[in-house]
């Protein structure tokens, strides 16, 4: 059996940030599966289903982003999942907007979903990192907590739909040509739905002319576990 994690924070005011584009995956891996039944679990969300001849589980945290792995690990060890049989979906400031990298094992690149996981079951899981673009160091606490962009749809839905739609081929561990798919989708290729080939996604530095002209879209807290959280990331307290 193998456990695909999506990361995000939960409550509807986070449902469409950047940050939850995890969550996001791992629901469109769930809708192109016929995969239901969400049941609340060990701290998370959780159904059970099959991709292909695999049987899998499908893991949402409920823990806010700081304490993913408090969840990836309570299910890892009740279902005797093995780091090897774990994909961790999450979102990648390093990567343009709609990119997408796989790789196992390595750093967590200061991402405090990684950060929390890697201690509670070690490094040697399957990371895919969902590229949203770097906005500038000023601006990333809006840009990862604030909602994914009208704009951003011409590459976001195609994009969720080829990974759920090639979900297959990352649990048969052909990692090369699942990126693969997903690149020829976003250059309208024959890998899916088309991406962003008559609307180019946009570079980074467009959410930093975005942020320099529009109010922020999420009020950041002061203090709770959301406040925890960006004050890891940002390393104030520290």
């Amino acid at each position: 059996m193998k456990l695909l994690v999506g990361l995000g924070n939960p409550g509807g005011q986070y449902e469409g940030n950047r940050h939850n584009i995890g969550f996001m995956a791992v629901d469109a891996i769930a809708r192109a599966n016929g995969i239901s039944g969400w049941k609340s679990k060990n701290s998370g969300l959780i159904a059970e289903g099959s991709i292909g001849p695999e049987r899998v589980l499908l893991l949402k945290p409920q823990t806010f982003m700081n304490k993913s792995g408090d969840s990836v690990q309570k299910v890892a060890s009740f279902y005797k999942i093995t780091p090897a049989d774990i994909i961790v979906f999450y979102d990648e400031l390093d990567l343009a907007p709609g990119k997408v990298r796989v790789k196992v094992g390595g750093g967590n690149g200061g991402h405090n979903g990684l950060r929390s996981i890697d201690p509670q079951i070690g490094l040697d899981y399957k990371r895919v990192r969902l590229g949203i673009g770097h906005p500038g160091k000023e601006f990333v606490t809006h840009h990862v907590l604030g909602d994914f962009a009208k704009a951003d749809k011409t590459w976001l839905d195609p994009l969720l739909d080829d990974i759920g739609r090639h979900a297959g081929m990352l649990l048969a561990g052909d990692d090369a040509g699942f990126m693969n798919k997903l690149a020829l989708s976003a250059k309208g290729g024959e890998g899916g739905g088309g991406g962003p080939q008559s609307s180019p996604a946009p570079k980074a530095q467009s959410h930093i002319r975005q942020a320099r002209e529009s109010k922020p879209q999420v009020d950041v807290p002061k203090s709770g576990p959301m406040a925890d959280m960006l004050n890891k990331l940002f390393g104030k307290g520290e």
